[in-house]
């Protein structure tokens, strides 16, 4: 994800801006062309920037590095000796990663000041608001790129993610390239973890958009708080021109106290206070339709292919960002209503017959899990069946949590494997059963547990009848599965889909 070619920019440009320390008596004479952290994914003419690891320091790697064509070495005082080892012209700076966000957008020549760049917070809905916005970006004439972890695009160039926002380093190159490809404006995904580890520095945001907050990440965060602090830094000057939040939330209304840029607030719900609100929404298997309402009285029909209120809310506040970012309200509307569908996203599997729908979905925190269940509730003429697993090294507080929410709100609950890690599948199993025991028994779901996941999609596959909805959680586009150290090939839309034609063959022969 970078560009064919990019300018050279001289090391002694860099040492300059940083006032950093010569860590050998050579002198910083260099040309730079690249940057990156990753000794093995160094090209010729980069910067690379030795950082301290858990295991190993990568000044270790300086030697592979220069081997590959890195013209010089950054790295902080405990990576000096190992880094002027090389030959190599080396910079000494205290803290490397606090800088890789200035270092790469200075080597790249700053290429996210030359693309409008939309981005997206909060816990849920940031891809499905990201290929929103970019829908509603193509639609007023951008050629538009995406950045987020489902997919990453630069026109008409297609990556898979490796997280929900690059490395700056990598975020950076990207951007270089989307300016080589001609893009003028881009839809992006902001994580918290990105904000936390300056991932994001170096980008400046035309308008930033904080969708919901629940619980997720606490296994990074030290509680809640500072998980809503850290969303709350993208509405800061520094980093955005302006923002926009959903005041149905709790988070989003408390927002409003914390940011230090202009804030426009929408509500899918039709608060009275909201500045634009979604009116008279229509909800139905295939998607809703609703009416925006602005300020002063403006007003359009809007329509998408997404079900579920709370794609409504995602509609809206995409909507709302684009009108902020200078989109015709109706073009807005129409370029959001384009979009047919995110990848793992309420997908739904074809092949089901009409007994039954087939769902594959993202959901894998107990926000998100009580919001697809709720909406496909109202969709659903006979029962709700889902198949959840929680995944393992993560958070662990919130698997009671989803637990109890699948039982007090679906009709069948097959809990399963999600990507268990390096933990024992069946002590996640347990303590999803301990959230579902909450829920009295009179109200609670009938809870299966299968740890195997193409047993667990098969069994509620197989055990789906007419008007029925079986949702399959948690893994959405991902297509493995992380069990001891290794990745299996596992894709819940090919699975499901086998499932279903199983079925058919089985009631063939019955």
């Amino acid at each position: 994800m970078r560009p064919t070619s990019s300018p050279p920019r001289p090391l002694t440009g860099l040492a300059t801006m940083l006032d950093a320390d010569s860590g050998s008596s050579r002198s910083p004479h260099a040309a730079l062309t690249g940057v990156t952290i990753h000794s093995g994914n160094v090209r010729r003419g980069d910067l690379y920037v030795a950082l301290p690891g858990n295991r190993a320091h990568g000044a270790d790697y300086a030697a592979d590095a220069m081997a590959r064509g890195a013209v010089a070495v950054l790295t902080d005082p405990a990576g000096r000796e190992a880094a002027v080892a090389t030959g190599l012209p080396v910079l000494v700076v205290p803290d490397p990663r606090g800088l890789l966000g200035q270092i790469s957008s200075w080597v790249y020549g700053q290429p996210a000041h030359d693309i409008q760049i939309l981005g997206v917070t909060g816990t849920s809905g940031k891809s499905t608001t990201t290929f929103m916005l970019e829908a509603g970006l193509r639609a007023a004439g951008h050629r538009t790129g995406l950045v987020g972890g489902v997919e990453i695009r630069a026109a008409g160039l297609r990556f898979q993610p490796t997280l929900t926002t690059p490395e700056a380093t990598e975020l950076h190159g990207l951007f270089a390239l989307m300016r080589e490809e001609g893009v003028t404006a881009a839809a992006m995904e902001v994580s918290s973890h990105a904000l936390a580890l300056g991932r994001v520095d170096g980008i400046y945001y035309d308008v930033a958009l904080f969708t919901n907050l629940s619980q997720d990440h606490l296994d990074f965060h030290k509680d809640f708080d500072d998980y809503f602090a850290t969303k709350a830094k993208l509405f800061q000057p520094e980093l955005s021109r302006a923002g926009v939040t959903n005041v149905d939330d709790h988070y989003g209304r408390e927002l409003l106290g914390l940011a230090k840029v202009p804030m426009t607030t929408f509500s899918a719900q039709g608060d009275p206070e909201a500045q634009w609100r979604a009116m008279d929404a229509r909800l139905g298997a295939d998607g809703s339709a609703f009416r925006v309402v602005g300020p002063g009285g403006v007003e359009a029909d809007a329509q998408i292919a997404l079900p579920g209120p709370f794609n409504v809310a995602n509609a809206l506040g995409a909507i709302v960002t684009l009108v902020e970012a200078g989109v015709p309200l109706q073009t807005a509307v129409h370029g959001v209503g384009t979009l047919t569908g995110v990848p793992g996203r309420m997908e739904r599997v074809t092949g089901a017959d009409d007994d039954f729908q087939a769902i594959v979905d993202y959901s894998h925190k107990p926000g998100a899990v009580e919001s697809v269940l709720c909406s496909l509730r109202s969709v659903t003429a006979g029962r709700l069946i889902i198949v959840l697993g929680c995944g393992g090294d993560r958070d662990s507080g919130k698997r009671p949590t989803m637990g109890e929410i699948s039982a007090r709100l679906a009709d069948v609950a097959i809990f399963t494997n999600d990507n268990p890690r390096s933990e024992d599948p069946l002590a996640i199993l347990t303590t999803m059963m301990e959230g579902a025991l909450r829920v009295p028994q009179h109200d609670r779901a009938h809870v299966i547990i299968e740890p195997d996941r193409a047993a667990a999609i098969g069994l509620a596959i197989a055990r789906a009848g007419r008007g029925d909805v079986v949702v399959v959680a948690g893994k959405g586009h991902e297509q493995g599965q992380y069990v001891s150290g290794e990745v299996i090939p596992f894709d819940d839309r090919e699975v499901v889909a086998e499932a279903i034609d199983a079925r058919k063959e089985s009631r063939k022969h019955s």
